[in-house]
């Protein structure tokens, strides 16, 4: 049977690599700490956490001025949400690396290829697969 799996050409793969996992963690790990840097940013628009002014306490008469920040703190809010998101993202992307089934596309089965993983280090569709459940919609 062995030599009938030669004839037909290599197997194909099902699962990257420990050294390939081990490459997509490290890429993840920096983005993960670059999005908690982010994110710790946003929550401290929304919440004054960094500032030491009184912009939260002192009394404005500029309704534009009001209706700016509170867009703006609204905007940090939706960012920081989405941020949020992604880093959670990330830590599933890390714990499916642990559990070696990283890279492979929740609907074909097909590994993702690495040039989409290392820009979309979270994805867990082949592009064939998106478009074809977006097409479904």
């Amino acid at each position: 049977m062995a030599e009938e799996n030669k004839a037909n050409g290599p197997e194909p793969k099902v699962r990257y690599s420990d050294e390939e996992l081990q490459e997509f963690k490290a890429i993840i790990l920096e983005m993960l700490e670059k999005a908690k840097k982010e994110y710790k940013t946003l929550r401290d628009v929304v919440t004054h956490g960094s500032s030491n002014d009184i912009e939260d306490t002192s009394p404005t008469f500029k309704v534009m001025e009001e209706g700016a920040s509170t867009l703006s703190k609204e905007e940090a809010g939706a960012l920081a949400q989405r941020q949020y998101k992604f880093i959670q993202n990330l830590e599933a992307a890390l714990v499916r690396i642990e559990n070696k089934t990283y890279g492979v596309c929740r609907v074909t089965g097909k590994l993702i290829p690495k040039e989409r993983l290392r820009l979309v280090p979270h994805a867990t569709l082949t592009v064939e697969a998106k478009e074809m459940l977006n097409k479904n919609k």
